[in-house]
C-alpha cells in the first residue's frame, strides 16, 4: 500500500505539518518563510500525490498509523481540519514523542453537544463525505464555503469538485473520539487556533483548548485556512519557542 510521503524544506527543529481536506501547498504555503529557521516537514496524506491513494477512502485511523513513525524524532506538530483527527490519535498513543501540538479548526463536533450550529456543521460535513457530489447543492456549497473553497453561484471549479470526490466515502469525523486525556495528562504544550469566521468552529476550538488545558488564539482574515491569516506565523513561532524552552526546563 506504500507510505505517506513527507517532503522536508529548511533547517532547524522540525515542524511536522499535517493538512486536512486541502493539500499541503494550499494549507501551509504562507508558512514557507519559517524554513529559514525550522525544518518544515510537509506530510502528504494518502490520496494527495506523491503519496499513494487510500485503499478505500480518507481515514483518520490510517492517518494516525502513517503519522506514528514520524513522531520518533519528537517534532512540533501543526495540524489542520481533518488532519487534526489522526494527529490526536497518534499523539495520544505516544504523547512523549510530541514537542508541541498546534491544532487548527478540527471537526470535533462531539465536544460541543446540544449546540444547534455545531450539530448542523456535523450534519452537513457528514453528508458531503457520505454523498459527495450528490449532496444537496445548497448544503454542499455551505460546507465548501466553511471549508474555505472558492465557491460562487456558478458551477463548482474543477479542483473543488475533485476535492469533494476525494473526500467522498471517507471515515466520518463524527466517529472520532481521540484520547484527549492522555495528551493533557502528559503535559504536552497545546495551541488551539481558529479563524473567527464560523461560530460553530469557534465553540469547538474553545472546548478543545479547555479539554487539553491548551492556549487559545483567533486569527481572522483567511477563513478556514488560518495558517495564511495575518499574524499567525509569528504567533506560531513564539508558541513553538516557548514550548521548546518549557520542555527543556522540565527535562533538567
Amino acid at each position: 500500500m506504500g507510505k505517506a510521503v513527507v517532503v522536508r524544506d529548511g533547517a532547524g527543529p522540525e515542524i511536522l505539518l499535517v493538512h486536512g481536506g486541502a493539500g499541503p501547498r494550499t494549507t501551509w504555503g504562507a508558512l514557507s518563510p519559517l524554513a529559514d529557521r525550522w525544518t518544515l516537514a510537509h506530510v502528504h496524506r494518502r490520496g494527495y500525490p506523491p503519496s499513494p491513494p487510500p485503499r478505500e477512502g480518507q481515514d483518520f485511523e490510517v492517518d494516525a498509523l502513517d503519522l506514528a513513525p514520524l513522531l520518533v524524532g519528537r517534532p512540533h506538530v501543526v495540524a489542520h481540519s481533518y488532519g487534526v483527527l489522526g494527529t490526536l490519535i497518534a499523539a495520544a498513543a505516544a504523547p512523549g514523542s510530541v514537542r508541541s501540538l498546534t491544532l487548527i479548526e478540527p471537526p470535533l463536533t462531539y465536544l460541543v453537544p446540544h449546540d444547534p450550529e455545531v450539530a448542523r456543521l456535523e450534519r452537513i460535513g457528514d453528508a458531503v463525505l457520505t454523498h459527495g457530489m450528490d449532496t444537496d447543492p445548497s448544503e454542499l456549497r455551505e460546507f465548501l464555503r466553511l471549508a474555505g473553497a472558492p465557491v460562487g453561484d456558478g458551477p463548482l471549479p474543477e479542483d473543488v469538485a475533485a476535492g469533494v470526490r476525494r473526500a467522498h466515502g471517507g471515515r466520518l469525523p463524527s466517529q472520532s473520539r481521540p484520547r484527549l486525556d492522555a495528551i493533557r495528562d502528559a503535559g504536552v504544550p497545546v495551541l488551539v487556533t481558529s479563524g473567527g469566521h464560523a461560530a460553530a468552529l469557534e465553540r469547538i476550538c474553545d472546548a478543545l483548548a479547555a479539554a487539553l488545558s491548551g492556549e487559545r488564539s483567533v486569527h481572522p482574515g483567511a477563513g478556514h485556512f488560518v495558517a495564511a491569516a495575518p499574524g499567525f506565523a509569528e504567533h506560531l513561532e513564539t508558541f513553538l519557542r516557548k514550548s521548546a524552552m518549557w520542555r527543556a526546563s522540565c527535562n533538567r
